[in-house]
Order: structure tokens, then sequence, then C-alpha cells
């Protein structure tokens, strides 16, 4: 008999939390709460979860330092949670590396379904690395390596969390081909996305600050429709 995937669901707020808790258990998952940022990093350790839901406003440790610990220690995959829909607050959450963001209130409902394709998503990943042994992709001055998670600009490790790097890979895969925003979200994110595209738009604002437009090549915006890895410019 297979495991439960587990879930770590970090909310003060022990109603919410116990809420989250019952839906997942429901689909079968086996969660953990914790209450704080400091409780939620030795779960983390001993329970080793899955995935990782997690609300922002903490007492003590904030969401945001819980997530940049998880970040480097590992690559669990991180839904935040949070009250605050402000863009600065998605862009920042992103940044850091987190693979989905929820303003509260959300339904219980589309949460799972979210948890389900995240970890669907990260659960293929090592099929698809084992159909290739090197999925890999190079340019004048470009090098992105996705079986090590590696990019080289201008000879230069650049740092990326994983969601740029795919997408920055998943463009570089097809030159000169056009891609709307929500075909990047359903092949990165791994779901038809419930909402705005922004998401999108904040990765490839990233990219752009670490990937320099390039003589021979650039991420170019398709207005009205979405982006491409643009060749022979």
């Amino acid at each position: 008999m297979a495991s439960k995937q587990k879930i770590l669901i970090v909310d003060d707020d022990s109603n919410i939390a116990e809420l989250i808790s019952l839906y997942l258990v429901k689909e079968c998952y086996d969660t953990q709460t914790a209450g704080d940022g400091e409780a939620a990093l030795e779960l983390y350790n001993s329970f080793r979860p899955d995935l990782i839901l997690l609300d922002l406003m903490l007492p003590g440790m904030d969401g945001y330092a819980v997530c940049r610990e998880i970040r480097a220690k590992g690559q669990t995959p991180i839904i935040m949670l949070s009250a605050k829909g402000e863009v600065f607050d998605k862009v920042l959450g992103l940044e850091m590396g987190a693979d989905d963001y929820m303003e509260k209130p959300f339904d219980p409902k589309e949460l799972v379904a979210r948890v389900k394709a995240v970890l669907r998503r990260y659960n293929t990943a090592p099929a698809e690395k084992k159909e290739s042994s090197d999925r890999a992709v190079s340019y004048p001055d470009l090098d992105i390596n996705m079986t090590n998670y590696a990019v080289t600009y201008k000879g230069q490790r650049v740092d990326m969390p994983p969601k740029e790097l795919e997408l920055l890979y998943f463009l570089a895969s097809s030159p000169n081909h056009v891609f709307t925003r929500e075909q990047l979200l359903d092949q990165i994110w791994g779901y038809e996305y419930i909402g705005d595209t922004r998401t999108v738009d904040v990765h490839i604002k990233r990219l752009r600050e670490k990937i320099k437009d390039h003589e021979t090549w650039r991420i170019a915006t398709i207005w009205g429709i979405g982006y491409k890895f643009e060749t022979g410019v």
C-alpha cells in the first residue's frame, strides 16, 4: 500500500489550519499543523512533508523567513497563503521560491485542487528526467541545464528559483514559438490557473533582470498574447 503524501499546514489561526486539515485528510493526505515559524521549521525536519501550506503573517518568524530557511535546505513545494493581495506581496513570495500564492479568504476546494496540481507536477518530475539524461539547451552566452538545475550566462552561474528556471528552459526549448500566459501557467505550474495571470509576468520580469537581451536572442513580449524566446534577432 502506497504511503500517504504529507502536507505541513503553517497558520497561526488554529481554526483555519484545522479546516484545511479536514479537507486534506478527506482527500487521503497526512497532515501536521504548526502555529508559528519556529514550530514549522522543526516539523519540516521531523515530519518531512511533501508540500507546505505557509501563511505569511506568523508570530515571531514570518512566512517569508520560513520560506527562505526551507529554500536554503531543499525544494519542497510551498504554497503561500495570505490576506495580502497586493502585487508586491505576490512578487516577493514568488521571488523567494514559492510555487503558488493564494489570497485569503479562499475556497478550501480550490486550495485542495492547487495542492494536487503542485504535487502532481513534482511527482512526475523524476519520470521526466528519466526520459532524458541531459535536458539542456544552449545559445551564445547562455546554457540551461535541467538535469542539475543550472543556468550559466556569459560564463557566470545564475541563481534562480525552480519555477524561473523551468520557465526559461521551456521557452528556450521552443525558440520563436509564441506561448500565451495561460499555456505557460499550465505547462510550468501544472494546472489551469484560477484568477489573473500576473504570475507569469512576475517571473518573466525576474528573468529579464538576470538574463539580459543578447544580440542573437531575447525573451520577447508578444503584446496581447504572451511571450516567446526569440532567436535570430
